[in-house]
């Protein structure tokens, strides 16, 4: 299987606020990872390949180096999903997500 990524990945898990484009109501998800253009999720519902999807980081003061928390509002598009291992009971799924655009919102 050959890597698509590209970019530096860092294990970031960190909760998010997703929402499908399909949905008017947020998901309950986290990071597992996060890089300079896309992001690794772990949600409690599927979601599609191809679904256009906009989600909200909060990356905390102290791990940027802030006097405040920044949130990262992202738009994106799922291009891998998967039902993570051991969780067929829970229906935690994994999805991968390209960032196509976000802006950064300094939190007061």
């Amino acid at each position: 299987m050959s890597d698509a990524r590209t970019g530096k990945r860092f294990p970031l898990t960190l909760p998010i606020k997703l929402r499908a484009k399909k949905s008017a109501s947020a998901l309950s998800a986290k990071t597992t990872n996060v890089s300079g253009a896309g992001v690794y999720i772990q949600a409690d519902s599927k979601l599609e390949i191809g679904s256009k999807i906009e989600f909200d980081i909060v990356l905390p003061a102290k791990m940027v180096g802030t006097d405040c928390d920044v949130e990262v509002v992202c738009k994106g598009r799922v291009v891998r999903a998967e039902i993570e291992k051991g969780s067929k009971k829970s229906k935690k799924s994994g999805i991968g997500c390209v960032i196509d655009s976000y802006k950064f919102v300094r939190k007061l």
